[in-house]
């Protein structure tokens, strides 16, 4: 039985706006599933509709098999959102966030005490449990989301840009997390805009773009979709004149010492290397433009991922 099952999924708003457009999506019970999108997409309406905070025109939408529309109660108690936005009580214990979550989701008192527990000592929150979530860290206050959400141990769990604004050693611990409750059987929909992190922690996305899921397919198949990756490449010495392109590799001069260059499939570094050789170009480093996938979404909605405001 499918996690998440969409079918012909409509919405327009009152102002007329068309955010979906009939889109089918289904994501598999234990996947780890990306949901990309640039700015206006559709993809927070989706979100939305799912989570049952915004009603949709017409479709379908069941969670494990229960209709949101036709079994709200049983549907919603499956799910888990850590939504992008902060919303509890900023004047509340951390463990009362958690425990009172619990208690709106139906969870027994004493199932309540031992998760909250549990859950404060794996986001390592235990020494603020009693602090007021005003006095938490940015980073802190993303974990006791995380924790909020996980308190009735949901099958599945939408994670709308845990990461934002979180440090690079938080993020990590973040997603090792999120790894292993995955690996212990929590289906996971992940949407961010830090897409090297989609692509290391998810096996299978879909993009939407204006209304209309253009992909869906596992990562690695997308990932080989790309005939083209783009270098940037620094040159120990200036680099006066360059010609557009040597070979089959097109080149651009950016600055000095900057080079960016296009290597098709299936030609490789070493080829590119010995071609700038000749031209008497020695190169001390270069890196990736942009990860692979950022590169894929590019070309398939020409536009760059954003965070989606909607109306």
């Amino acid at each position: 039985m499918p996690a998440l099952e969409i079918r012909q999924l409509h919405k327009t708003y009152g102002n007329g706006h068309v955010a979906l457009q009939g889109i089918d999506l289904t994501v598999e019970e234990g996947d780890f599933f990306a949901l990309l999108g640039p700015n206006g997409a559709g993809k927070s309406t989706c979100i939305g509709i799912v989570s049952t905070l915004v009603r949709k025109s017409s479709g379908e939408v069941s969670i494990f098999g229960d209709d949101i529309e036709k079994d709200p109660i049983a549907a919603k108690s499956h799910l888990g959102v850590v939504p992008q936005e902060f919303n509890f009580n900023i004047f509340e214990p951390v463990e009362e966030i958690i425990a009172n979550q619990g208690g709106y989701q139906g969870v027994a008192p004493r199932q309540v005490r031992e998760r909250t527990r549990q859950l404060l000592r794996e986001l390592d929150l235990w020494d603020k449990r009693r602090v007021q979530a005003r006095e938490l860290s940015g980073g802190m206050k993303r974990r006791l989301m995380i924790a909020r959400a996980l308190i009735h141990e949901p099958r599945l769990l939408i994670l709308d840009e845990p990461t934002a604004g979180v440090d690079i050693e938080l993020r990590r611990s973040m997603w090792g997390y999120m790894r292993r409750i995955n690996e212990q059987g929590t289906t996971i929909i992940l949407t961010t805009h830090y897409l090297e992190e989609a692509e290391q922690m998810c096996r299978n996305v879909a993009i939407i773009d204006r209304g209309h899921i253009v992909k869906h397919d596992r990562m690695k198949n997308l990932l080989r979709q790309l005939d083209c990756e783009t270098f940037v490449l620094n040159a120990r010495e200036t680099v006066e004149e360059l010609p557009d392109r040597i070979g089959p590799f097109a080149l651009r001069h950016i600055d000095e010492h900057t080079i960016e260059a296009d290597l098709p499939k299936p030609h490789s570094l070493n080829e590119l290397m010995r071609e700038l050789d000749r031209l008497g170009i020695a190169i001390d480093s270069l890196r990736n433009k942009a990860n692979r996938l950022e590169e894929l979404f590019l070309r398939l909605t020409g536009k760059p991922p954003a965070a989606e405001e909607t109306p």
